[in-house]
């Protein structure tokens, strides 16, 4: 055998290895804002998740004990079944469009959607919505709407 096709023999598994892995390694770049990537990555999946009905694996993105502050006072979340509660709870589905640094949070901006279960998110379709998450250790430990005033004073949808 040839210097050169042993050479390339050689060269076969790296070039192999380097085309192998998944596009869920990879970072989105689509999404704007100066956000930690691994942040938005969590919150990415769980939005995309739910969005396609997923309310199971969206749930497993939470910490256990969680909170959560939907327009109400926070709730400390404390098993699977109330974050599962929560998850199902929500009308709409989300597509996360821009994620931000704000000290311990994490601001994320979400072009609402319609998703399978319970709820519909009816007009609030294509509108904006933000939500403050805190993330730990690839987990979501604190979901929190954020009012988003507008013009005019409007607070638009709940997510």
């Amino acid at each position: 055998m040839s210097p050169r096709a042993i050479a390339l023999l050689a060269a076969l598994p790296l070039l192999v290895f380097a085309g192998c892995g998944s596009s869920d390694d990879k970072q989105d770049t689509t999404i704007g804002g100066s956000a930690d990537p691994a942040h938005v990555q969590v919150i990415k999946k769980w939005a995309d998740e739910l969005r396609a009905g997923d309310v199971g694996a969206a749930s497993q993105r939470f910490a256990l004990p969680t909170v959560v502050q939907n327009g109400t006072a926070p709730l400390e979340l404390t098993d699977r079944a109330q974050v599962e509660a929560f998850n199902k709870s929500l009308p709409c589905g989300a597509e996360l469009t821009a994620a931000i640094e704000s000290g311990k949070y994490t601001i994320a901006t979400f072009k609402l959607t319609e998703r399978p279960g319970i709820g519909r998110c009816g007009d609030g379709v294509g509108e904006q919505a933000k939500t403050a998450f805190v993330i730990e250790g690839g987990l979501i430990t604190q979901w929190r709407r954020v009012v988003d005033i507008g013009e005019g004073g409007d607070q638009g949808p709940v997510v």
